[in-house]
Order: structure tokens, then C-alpha cells, then sequence
């Protein structure tokens, strides 16, 4: 039976029993008039009885009508209820929060900060570079780093940070292949590139609006940017890294950071989250601290 009734009509017939009016019951649910009397004439026809009593002068309810309110207000009371405690819940920052990030001790100060101050919170932090199944699988929020454009996705990627970058090498490794130092032919000269993180080894370079790749070949492929500096300290090969983290090498003159007529994307880490209007409250609040974190730090 209960299939065959629709929840509106439960409440128009609430709300006409209780003010014996269907104008009133129509501006008190902010319908129509029309409405709140077809919701009461459809749930009289499919219980197949008489619910009120109409005349042009009063309403009053049937007796089935009574009995009717008397069943149904508590269960509405209770319905309602829960989805008010449903939607609390969705507006505290509590229970627990799944996350992937990268190793950064920037975020694991920010991370510590937040959960300061949600103490309700239960965190579980897994830390890398790349997803090892679908991009959320199992985790709330994804914080991944990224070079030039993004892919299309049903997710919501925010912009955390952004590093501009250079290419470097030792100038040692300049000096051997100067004559052959152009974008084009960074396909032939050895190159430090990354693992799996930023789609593996393509650089990303951009001019103006424009971009374009160069798929650049590695001996010395890894995750880490500590681990491809110190490659590019060594000579073995050509690195983008982001500026602010080997200024103080080129300043020294261990690193020659390289011009060409395009210059290396930014380096851009981003927060992958589902579509905002749905995600749980701790997610929201994490974004806006680390947004917040962001904007300091800059």
C-alpha cells in the first residue's frame, strides 16, 4: 500500500487537518491551491475512503480522516526528525576522513592545524604521489600535483599551491651539449624526469595560452623532486624543478637554470574532491583551511 502513496500528499492532508482549510494549508506548504486538493483526492481514492468532510460553510475530518492524523503524525514527526539529525551531520566537521596526498611537510602542518582544530575528527592519511586505483577509491580527497591542463573528470580539482619552474643542469652538462640546447632537442639529451606523478615523462612547456609537450627520455625516472635535484646536482641529466627549491643552487653556481623561447608550466597542486554541493562538511572545511593556508603562504 505504502508504494502507493506519495509523501506529499501525506503532508497536504496533514496541513489541510490541521487548519480545516485548504487555502490556508496551500500557503502555510507554499503550494497552489489547486495542488494541496489534489493530494487529498488522490489519497482519498487509493485508500479508497472519505478523509474530509467539505461543505461550503466548514471542514471537519472523517472519522477514518482522524485515525488517519492520529497514525500518521508521529511517523512524520520521526521522518522528519532523522533528516534533520542527517543534515546536522553534514554540516559538523566529524567522523572520518580519508585522504591521499604527497609527502610535503607544508601540508603535514596544515593537516595537523585542521585536525587541532576538529577534534572529532578521525584522519586517515595515506601519503604518495598517485593514485593506485580509481581516483577517489577510497578516500574522500585526493591531492595530486599537475602540469598544464587537466583532464576531464566528474571530480572538482581546487588549486592549492603553484610553483613556477625552470630547467636546470650542472654547468658542466651545459658546456658538453651547448650546441645543441633547444626544445627540440631535449629529446635526445639525457633528462631527469618523473616516475608515474605529472603522466610520467612528458615536460609540459607554455607560451602564452598555448602548451606543448616534449617526450623527453630518462635513465633516471623518479618521484621525488629531493631525489631529481640532487640527480641534476650530479650531472645526469637535465631536471624541471620548481624555482623557489633550486634558487639557491643557480645563485651559488651549482645549477644553470636554461631560456628557451617557451617556458616549463608551473608546477600546481591540486585537490580532487566530488562535486562540492555533495561533499561532507569535513571535506568543505579541510578546502577552505588549506585555502586559506594557500593565501598566507604566497
Amino acid at each position: 500500500m505504502i508504494e502507493k502513496i506519495e509523501l506529499p500528499w501525506l503532508l497536504s492532508f496533514q496541513s489541510v487537518f490541521e487548519s480545516r482549510s485548504f487555502k490556508q494549508a496551500a500557503e502555510t506548504l507554499g503550494l497552489p491551491s489547486s495542488n494541496v486538493s489534489r493530494h487529498v483526492a488522490l489519497l482519498e481514492k487509493v485508500l479508497n475512503v472519505r478523509l474530509l468532510e467539505r461543505t461550503t460553510r466548514r471542514m471537519s475530518p472523517t472519522e477514518a480522516g482522524q485515525t488517519l492524523y492520529d497514525q500518521i503524525l508521529p511517523l512524520l514527526a520521526t521522518l522528519d526528525k532523522g533528516l534533520e539529525d542527517i543534515a546536522q551531520q553534514s554540516q559538523e566537521v566529524s567522523g572520518r576522513l580519508r585522504i591521499l596526498m604527497p609527502d610535503l611537510p607544508i601540508l603535514a602542518k596544515q593537516l595537523a592545524s585542521f585536525c587541532s582544530r576538529y577534534p572529532d575528527l578521525t584522519l586517515s592519511c595515506d601519503t604518495g604521489l598517485v593514485p593506485t586505483k580509481g581516483l577517489l577509491d577510497g578516500f574522500d580527497l585526493v591531492l595530486q600535483f599537475g602540469r598544464g591542463g587537466l583532464d576531464d573528470s566528474d571530480w572538482v580539482a581546487t588549486e592549492l599551491m603553484r610553483w613556477p619552474s625552470v630547467v636546470v643542469a650542472t654547468p658542466e652538462l651545459v658546456t658538453r651539449y651547448e650546441g645543441n640546447l633547444s626544445l627540440e632537442n631535449l629529446v635526445n639529451l639525457p633528462c631527469i624526469t618523473s616516475l608515474s606523478a605529472l603522466n610520467g615523462s612528458p615536460w609540459v612547456f607554455k607560451n602564452g595560452k598555448q602548451t606543448s609537450t616534449i617526450q623527453v627520455t630518462s635513465q633516471y625516472r623518479v618521484n621525488s623532486a629531493h631525489m631529481a635535484k640532487e640527480a641534476a646536482l650530479s650531472g645526469l641529466g637535465f631536471a624541471i624543478l620548481p624555482q623557489q627549491t633550486c634558487l639557491a643552487d643557480i645563485q651559488q653556481g651549482k645549477l644553470v637554470a636554461l631560456t628557451f623561447d617557451k617556458t616549463p608550466e608551473d608546477l600546481v597542486l591540486y585537490a580532487y574532491s566530488g562535486r562540492l554541493k555533495h561533499s561532507a562538511r569535513k571535506v568543505k572545511a579541510l578546502l577552505d583551511h588549506l585555502h586559506f593556508e594557500k593565501i598566507q603562504t604566497r
